[in-house]
């Protein structure tokens, strides 16, 4: 069977510590919807967003989510949370197995900036595979607002993409239709979940690798869960959407060479050069 369970949690939380309260959440949906393979949480739920709340890797939080996956027999991908490596702070979303093992790490690539200050920027794209189902990407909020990181995701075989997100601001329209595009752009599920309460407006989407809206939240407290299928993705980017774009391919095939992202080049351009210092505007 090609299909897999995410029950995405949109919670109403404030910024202190919320573990009891997101077990809480967790047990009351594994109740209700016992079909569930993987919790999915938004980012930075557990203590919101100050890089104060750092902790040493591997950290308690961790180990915390460890021994509840592994009571629950569940994936839990719990958001982020700030990890201090010693090299820097990191946004960093782990990867929880049901045995309650970390099969990975992610560390957002593209802190907020100029507003998420402290946070060290990642540099490594994540997936993990669950076994005999399929590949599944990570990114992290602003992550999503660069094609580079999906369109990476996706090379790499992410069939699904978890994008925990915080978002709090006005701009939450033009994120949706980010997410709808990085969909279809990754030919892929894209899970774009954001907190409610004091730690964001609510609104999260799940799209499918067709570009169809499965479910787009309100703006409190929701429980969404989803069985994706693994195989209608395979299934879109042989066929294409419709069965016409066939974008994966299309990309694969063409020999044009992006000498953008040669940035010894990019950076002598105007476009580039003409741009100010990034900074809060004043």
């Amino acid at each position: 069977m090609s299909h897999f369970s995410i029950a995405s949690l949109q919670l109403e939380l404030a910024a202190h510590d919320n573990r009891y309260v997101i077990q809480k959440e967790i047990e009351r949906t594994l109740r209700v919807f016992p079909w569930i393979d993987l919790i999915l949480l938004p980012e930075l739920a557990t203590f919101g967003p100050s890089t104060a709340n750092a902790e040493q890797q591997p950290s308690d939080t961790e180990r915390f989510y460890c021994d509840l996956a592994k009571s629950l027999g569940i994936w839990i991908v719990p958001g982020s949370m700030f990890i201090d490596t010693g090299d820097g702070v990191f946004n960093t979303t782990p990867v929880i197995n049901p045995q309650g093992e970390i099969v990975t790490r992610y560390q957002k690539i593209y802190p907020f900036l100029p507003y998420e200050q402290g946070v060290t920027p990642g540099s490594d794209f994540v997936v993990f595979d669950v076994p005999d189902k399929g590949r599944i990407g990570i990114s992290i909020c602003y992550d999503q607002w660069f094609p580079e990181v999906t369109r990476t995701l996706a090379a790499m075989g992410a069939e699904v993409i978890l994008c925990p997100t915080m978002t709090g601001t006005i701009d939450r329209d033009i994120e949706l239709a980010i997410a709808r595009t990085n969909a279809v752009v990754g030919q892929c599920y894209f899970f774009n979940i954001n907190n409610a309460g004091e730690l964001g407006v609510g609104r999260s989407i799940v799209l499918g690798p067709d570009g169809a809206i499965l479910h787009q939240a309100a703006h409190g407290r929701e429980v969404m869960p989803i069985e994706v299928d693994f195989d209608h993705v395979k299934r879109v980017r042989e066929r294409g959407l419709n069965g016409l774009g066939q974008t994966l391919k299309s990309f694969r095939d063409n020999p044009v060479e992006y000498k953008l992202y040669n940035k010894n080049e990019a950076l002598s351009k105007s476009a580039f050069t003409d741009l100010n210092e990034l900074k809060v505007p004043e």
